[in-house]
């Protein structure tokens, strides 16, 4: 089971970073997150430079796509060469973004009828796609999530977990990381975003 976390040049680390290395300690049940980017080499939004794991192209053979945040964001969603590499299939794939993100998933048509979350900063942009935005971290319908908020992005992996592996194998990993002596609170607190978030329209 293969993740794309999806990094545009100007990304924000805490939104690919976060995710990939919650996913990737899962590596021994089979389920590993790459960071896939456009370029070989991209900037982060405070100039990191990060040399991409897999290209844009591998979107296409992943079971799961997060799609990353960053500075850059409306200069992607205009770039109809870039755009079109993201061929995905909600039908079977998961897909999920963080912040900014949004404007891509709603640039590819994947939030149709459906709110979503985003960072403050991005919200005026998404509502200008039509999409609803919410005053929450976290909401998913079928296949298809997004997440608002930099350390939401514990929130997007711990539903990518839980969809591909269970929830025992979410909890075992968030209570892992989790600030000592907050473990059981941490992981609550992840649990109940993402039920809330899948149940919102229920």
């Amino acid at each position: 089971m293969q993740v794309a976390v999806v990094t545009f040049d100007g990304f924000n680390e805490l939104d690919s970073f976060i995710a990939s290395a919650l996913i990737n300690r899962c590596r021994k049940d089979g389920l590993e997150a790459f960071i896939t980017t456009p370029t070989p080499v991209v900037t982060s939004m405070n100039g990191v430079e990060v040399t991409g794991q897999r290209p844009m192209e591998f979107v296409t053979e992943a079971d799961v796509v997060l799609i990353g945040s960053g500075v850059k964001a409306r200069d992607v969603v205009a770039d109809d060469r870039l755009i079109s590499r993201l061929r995905l299939d909600p039908s079977r794939q998961l897909i999920g973004s963080q912040c900014s993100g949004a404007l891509v998933l709603a640039r590819l048509g994947l939030l149709h009828g459906m709110p979503a979350c985003t960072d403050m900063k991005s919200r005026p942009f998404v509502e200008a796609c039509d999409v609803t935005v919410l005053d929450a971290p976290f909401h998913a319908e079928g296949n298809i999530a997004t997440a608002g908020g930099c350390l939401a992005s514990q929130y997007l992996a711990t539903w990518v977990i839980t969809r591909m592996l269970g929830e025992d194998a979410a909890r075992d990993i968030i209570g892992y990381v989790a600030p000592v002596g907050e473990n059981q609170e941490t992981v609550e607190r992840a649990m109940r975003a993402i039920h809330a978030g899948e149940a919102a329209l229920r």
